[in-house]
């Protein structure tokens, strides 16, 4: 991963750090600790840790949600803490979270065709008639039905939203989608379904993703290179295959040992 030319990755993290004051205690916790990594371009890399490993942290730092204390972040090789406010504009349209609970991301007060649609109205993208066809289409992209457009978020199964949610990160065409722990709410049948679709939404689309999970039994379904996070650190970065065949970090091959069924060997 670190051999790729800049050219081809969407993003640059480098030596990227969030330090939080504790009250009443002298020490700061360290959230994230000088974590560097590429995402290339039209490619999945996940970052995988237990909780409070940071890599939710890292996501939301990349999404711009909160500053990093120290590092850069670079987005098509512009550093994200540089961009003027029509710049940053631009920069939310093009990288798109996808949260892990979909009902709570979903207004419940909303169709599924409006909260698919206010993406859309909110960056004036379109005419009213173009944002309808556009809805539509995005629909089928996630294979939901078109009776689905004037349901709630409620009247549907925890799959169907995250498909509804998936089709509202995909509403202004983004680059790159920052996919927080997107299948961990959902059952193994529906878990399979939605990383299928998001496979199949990369390779029509081109799309890069960042992965977070906890799960590695996840990641190796999506995952073209995986970093491994814990207490805030990087503590081993490689490709997917690399990851799963020959782990090098003790903790690494601990979380794979603890995969149901996985018959590593650690040494």
């Amino acid at each position: 991963m670190d051999d790729a030319a800049p050219t081809d990755n969407i993003v640059e993290i480098e030596n990227l750090t969030k330090v939080y004051p504790v009250r009443g205690r002298s020490e700061d916790f360290i959230a994230v600790n000088d974590v560097s990594l590429v995402i290339p371009r039209g490619e999945t890399v996940a970052i995988v840790g237990e909780s409070g490993s940071g890599k939710t942290t890292t996501a939301r730092m990349l999404l711009k949600v909160i500053d990093p204390t120290s590092g850069l972040i670079k987005f098509e090789g512009k550093d994200v803490s540089t961009l003027s406010r029509a710049e940053t504009r631009d920069f939310r349209q093009r990288v798109q979270p996808i949260f892990q609970d979909p009902y709570s991301s979903l207004n419940p007060m909303f169709t599924i065709e409006r909260l698919i649609a206010e993406p859309l109205e909110f960056y004036k993208r379109g005419s009213g008639s173009d944002r309808r066809k556009r809805v539509r289409q995005l629909l089928d992209d996630v294979a939901l039905p078109q009776s689905m457009l004037r349901r709630y978020p409620s009247e549907l199964s925890g799959g169907q939203r995250q498909r509804v949610a998936i089709a509202r990160a995909l509403a202004l065409s983004p680059d790159l989608i920052v996919c927080d722990e997107p299948v961990s709410a959902l059952d193994v049948l529906v878990q399979d379904q939605i990383l299928r679709l998001l496979g199949d939404l990369q390779r029509e689309y081109g799309l890069s993703y960042l992965f977070i999970s906890h799960d590695l039994a996840v990641v190796r379904l999506i995952s073209d290179y995986v970093c491994v996070m814990k207490d805030g650190s990087l503590v081993e970065a490689a490709t997917s295959e690399e990851i799963f065949t020959n782990p090098r970090d003790p903790y690494t091959r601990r979380l794979l040992a603890s995969i149901p069924g996985n018959e590593l060997n650690i040494a």
